[in-house]
């Protein structure tokens, strides 16, 4: 009999950190893929996530909306509460006999708790991690409740032993997101801005262009209208095309958005275009031909590093996190910012690191789901 898992993909960084996972337990002949989509996949301003998902093939069980409108500490927090709520009801119909859980997000966080709460053995990805930001509490919350890790890199391992679960339970996997970095051609094709409309003058994917993702940081929640002016400042006075996504649902998101659509109203730039979002394999494309990624997304990290793209880190939210070379780290500061992309953009790409992953990861967690002893009963393994 096929072991149910259930995974759970509430945003456009979640289902580009586990669809090639998705694929290799559907194609697994002792696993049956159980999927559930929720939060901001499925909303339009967050680009429709749930459209591209079922484009892949990939038809969901269930979808659940738990997104609070509003963007801010209170909605974020009312947001894990009715996702757990919901997932309640999911998971007592569908049954499944393990849950797996990406990352370090609050809709993360509520797969975990439900899970925990149903006694259902949850597995999760990229724990042992260390950042800025709430991600960073989130991520080790998660690792207590989940009886099953797939981090990343050893050191991620490393951290999760230490922090006393059982060395047995612990798998070095790779990150799901370098198996696309790995398997795609990262060949541009012309329609590659046209085909995502967006918003913003037309921009031409054969002439040099940057990829700028800065998204809001919980901890410093009222700081992101700023924070978000100091990168505008920094990159207008660079000559180059520029592709800009708008940032994740997080608190603090409504700030940035402020911050960009003023910009735009006032200085209506002809180099800068603004996207919702790319298909996983188009978003490779996008960053792995880029001249420099810049603001705070792990992508530039982690893909990044596969890639060897010029990756220019603002701030706080990947405080901590494992590097490769490719990556500058600034603060929150327009000058600093500017010298930094201006040195990545003279630098050019970087040899490719393996960090996060040698781009097999699938298949080996795969494998692992379907033959894991699962013990809900958890004790301190020091």
């Amino acid at each position: 009999m096929s072991r149910k898992v259930c995974v759970v993909v509430n945003s456009r960084a979640n289902y580009g950190r586990i669809k090639t996972v998705l694929a290799a337990i559907k194609k697994h002949p002792d696993l049956e893929l159980q999927l559930i989509v929720g939060a901001s996949a499925l909303l339009h301003r967050f680009g429709n996530v749930i459209d591209i998902i079922r484009k892949d093939g990939f038809e969901p069980n269930a979808v659940i909306y738990s997104i609070v409108e509003g963007e801010n500490l209170t909605t974020m927090a009312k947001s894990t509460g009715l996702a757990i709520q919901e997932l309640t009801s999911q998971f007592e119909n569908l049954k499944p006999d393990v849950a797996l859980t990406v990352a370090d997000r609050f809709e993360t966080m509520a797969t975990a708790i439900t899970a925990s709460y149903m006694n259902i053995p949850l597995a999760h990805t990229q724990g042992g991690e260390v950042t800025g930001s709430i991600d960073e509490s989130v991520r080790h919350a998660i690792t207590k409740l989940a009886h099953i890790h797939f981090p990343a890199t050893k050191k991620a391992a490393e951290n999760i032993i230490r922090m006393g679960e059982d060395p047995a339970s612990v798998f070095i996997t790779g990150c799901p997101a370098i198996d696309i970095c790995k398997t795609c051609s990262r060949e541009l094709t012309a329609d590659l801005f046209a085909k995502y409309k967006g918003v913003g003058p037309g921009l031409d994917p054969m002439k040099p262009y940057m990829v700028v993702l800065q998204h809001p940081v919980t901890t410093e929640f009222g700081e992101g209208f700023q924070q978000i002016n100091e990168t505008l400042e920094a990159v207008r006075n660079i000559d180059i095309q520029i592709v800009w996504l708008w940032p994740n649902v997080d608190a603090g998101s409504d700030d940035i958005s402020k911050g960009l659509r003023m910009f735009r109203e006032e200085h209506n730039p002809d180099n800068m275009h603004f996207f919702r979002n790319f298909s996983p394999e188009d978003y490779v494309r996008l960053i792995g031909n880029c001249k420099c990624l810049v603001g705070n997304s792990s992508s530039g990290i982690r893909e990044g590093a596969w890639l060897g793209t010029p990756d220019v880190t603002i701030g706080t939210r990947q405080s901590g996190r494992e590097c490769a070379e490719n990556v500058i780290h600034v603060h929150y500061d327009r000058n600093e910012i500017e010298k930094a992309v201006r040195f990545q953009l003279d630098h050019g790409r970087y040899a490719s690191d393996h960090l996060y992953g040698d781009g097999c990861t699938d298949e080996r967690i795969a494998d692992i789901l379907a033959t894991a002893s699962f013990n809900i009963n958890k004790k301190l393994c020091y």
